[in-house]
């Protein structure tokens, strides 16, 4: 086959796992919270797609118009990746909307009202009006659009009301109010004054009493006449605006990379628009005022007759709806985690595998308190990247300062969408005395590491904890990761060499244990699964699985391709984008992709190695892209413990590659297609039975 035939586009393969979540949202087996739920996600990640995927392609666009760039990977030109976008986009949203009328059908008969002014009743309303007048009104701010009153900046992602007026001297006036996204979009209300207008529930009191909202764009444009007295409002409609985020935190030659990401903070502020939704009944000499003033010619544009900006509908899964929703669960506490044992001697009896959200993130936290209120140990370093508020991780490590510890933090700024956040916490950090790096130039420090170096009866002895997700005990109990606690001396020098590394002048090239990117992992990759295809080459069955979010590396995959020429058995779960081409006669008939969408998100990254019967296992936080192999610090661990290795084989890759009930196979034109169970037996849910084996302790 031709190169690009052997690729499949980055940015459709992206919609495509947009749509698998969407047809979570559709899925009916799921309660009817966890739907919306899923179609919150579903527009949030196209929100995403548009502030990265679709705005590097008008970049891309440009640099060929320029003579910098090329053909994408996949043989298309830039613009012939967007016009493909375009065509997918229609079809996509046609179904975001049919779904949410289905979704906003069923919370109705659920007893949960999401509703205009138009269609509240007089106590409703009034109480609404109140709200209004007492939260709302004194937080708005009406822009005038004339001559003297410039055009507005319109933020990214914010939701505006576009507002028309007549007034009788001036003649017809326009003018913008942004919506505060600092209040509830859903505003609650009380039950209406008619008790026939009540749902007919089999319980309506207590958690499970209809619950009334109405839209914060609604409530605000009911009370326009307050903020425009004397000028009658002929019109006001919903306007959305999508901006370019996919702007790189560029070397400018600073020498202080906290002053840098904060210029590029501004400047992202700006970027170009990428995306305009507009309320369908806006008139198109209005859309085309918008367009003109945006300077958004080039923009994609979307018009709606439901409400815009539907990722906001998280919000509702908040609601004390147990009914709707998964029954809770409490993670599993490892016997040697228990907080009455000592974590230190636990992890000396033993590396420690964690397995999250079936067992807590609770040990990481307490791993560090203990650490820093253990008189014995002198260091704790650490890298974070996306931390989250109120983070008892950042605590333990201000915690430690004040306990005299030498503790040092690479808190990665350039995380997109937490650079803001992020900067706060480096400010607490440093506020506290923390040594804080602010990341590297020309990299993003990905991998998620804790070095603990503590003084014992026999010397020195260095805590190592690595995990495949961030540090942040709140999403840990939302996506499937991995964390490994080990005091290996080999892995413990290793750490020390990363983080000298990372906040000195290291330029280490080996280690002894981990591999390293952009060091030595794409090397030992290659070598890997060279070794299988050596294996088949010699009779022994080579047999590689990888558990990935994305695989896009041009390099990577071609050697799997000749992986599966040699007839090696490939297995690939691969939850999001895939630029692999698997089934594929000649090419990759022994390549086999499966995405899984189900309750968690599936975030773990884990490889796989048969290596003639002598199995190997690593995890880590490096995806197979191009950015994880060559432009981000990530850290990917060997199991060292036999233990563990079968474990992972057996009870978590076995239980997922056997999955029925949330599994898609790729197929060779590019399109997923669900898993079914045989006929007599029922769908294997993969998460359900590792919940259900950390309820049994299995």
């Amino acid at each position: 086959m031709q190169r690009p035939a052997r690729l499949f586009n980055a940015q459709l393969s992206e919609l495509d796992y947009i749509h698998r979540v969407l047809e979570e949202a559709q899925d009916r087996r799921h309660p009817l919270l966890e739907r919306v739920k899923f179609l919150a996600i579903s527009h949030l990640r196209l929100d995403e797609f548009f502030e990265v995927d679709v705005s590097g392609l008008r970049a891309q666009r440009e640099g060929v118009q320029a003579g910098t760039a090329g053909l994408l990977p996949d043989g298309r030109t830039p613009s012939e990746a967007l016009a493909d976008v375009g065509s997918h986009l229609g079809p996509h949203v046609d179904e975001l909307e049919a779904t949410w009328r289905d979704v906003h059908a069923e919370l109705r008969a659920n007893g949960i009202h999401l509703l205009t002014m138009e269609e509240l009743d007089g106590r409703q309303r009034r109480a609404a009006s109140a709200y209004h007048d007492r939260q709302v009104f004194p937080v708005l701010t009406p822009l005038a659009v004339d001559p003297a009153h410039p055009f507005p900046h319109i933020s990214h992602l914010s939701l505006n009301l576009a507002v028309m007026l007549e007034d009788p001297a001036m003649g017809e006036l326009f003018a913008r109010i942004k919506v505060p996204p600092n209040l509830p979009r859903l505003v609650p209300l009380p039950a209406p004054e008619a008790p026939e207008l009540e749902e007919s529930l089999d319980i309506v009191d207590g958690a499970h009493a209809p619950r009334y909202f109405v839209w914060l764009e609604s409530l605000i444009a009911a009370h326009l006449e307050q903020l425009f007295p004397g000028v009658p409002v002929t019109g006001s409609y919903v306007f959305r605006v999508t901006r370019d985020y996919d702007q790189d935190i560029k070397d400018r030659g600073s020498q202080d990379l906290l002053s840098t990401v904060q210029q590029s903070l501004k400047e992202r502020v700006f970027g170009f628009v990428v995306r305009i939704e507009f309320d369908e009944r806006m008139p198109e000499a209005l859309r085309a005022r918008l367009r003109e003033e945006l300077e958004a010619s080039e923009a994609i544009t979307l018009t709606s007759d439901t409400p815009l900006g539907r990722r906001d509908l998280m919000a509702l899964y908040s609601l004390d709806r147990p009914d709707i929703k998964y029954p809770p669960f409490v993670p599993r506490v490892l016997p040697s985690m228990a907080s009455s044992e000592d974590l230190f001697a636990a992890i000396r009896r033993r590396d420690v595998l964690l397995h999250h959200p079936f067992d807590s993130f609770a040990p990481v936290v307490q791993f560090l308190e203990a650490a820093s209120n253990d008189p014995d140990v002198l260091a704790i370093k650490q890298t974070l990247y996306r931390v989250g508020p109120n983070s008892p991780i950042v605590e333990a490590l201000m915690r430690a300062r004040e306990n005299g510890k030498q503790v040092a933090v690479l808190l990665e700024l350039k995380a997109r969408g937490d650079e803001e956040n992020n900067i706060e916490w480096a400010l607490a950090l440093e506020k506290a005395g923390v040594h804080v790096v602010y990341g590297i130039i020309g990299l993003k420090t990905h991998c998620k590491a804790i070095l603990v170096v503590r003084r014992e009866a026999d010397g020195i002895r260095r805590y190592v904890h690595l995990g495949t997700g961030n540090y942040n005990a709140a999403t840990a109990r939302h996506y499937t990761d991995l964390g490994l606690f080990t005091c290996r001396p080999e892995i413990g020098a290793d750490m020390t060499d990363l983080f000298n590394y990372l906040t000195g002048y290291s330029r280490q090239q080996h280690y002894r244990s981990l591999l390293a990117s952009p060091v030595n992992w794409r090397i030992r990759l290659d070598e890997l699964i060279d070794r299988e295809i050596e294996w088949q080459q010699r009779g022994e069955r080579g047999h590689l699985i990888f558990k990935i979010n994305g695989l896009t590396d041009q390099r990577t995959i071609e050697r799997l391709y000749r992986a599966s020429a040699a007839g090696v058995q490939t297995d690939l779960i691969v939850r999001s984008r895939c630029c692999l081409r698997s089934g594929v006669p000649g090419l990759s008939e022994n390549i086999r992709v499966l995405s899984i969408v189900g309750r968690f998100l599936e975030h773990h990254r884990l490889f796989y190695f048969r290596n003639g019967g002598d199995e190997e296992i690593y995890m880590g936080s490096a995806d197979l892209m191009t950015r994880n192999l060559d432009r981000r610090v990530e850290i990917v661990c060997p199991i060292h413990d036999d233990g563990w290795r079968v474990h992972l084989r057996d009870d978590v890759l076995g239980v997922y590659l056997r999955d029925t009930a949330h599994t898609r196979e790729l197929q060779p034109d590019g399109t997923y297609t669900r898993r079914r169970p045989l006929a007599e037996m029922s769908a294997f849910d993969a998460q359900e039975q590792l919940l259900t084996a950390s309820r049994t302790g299995g």
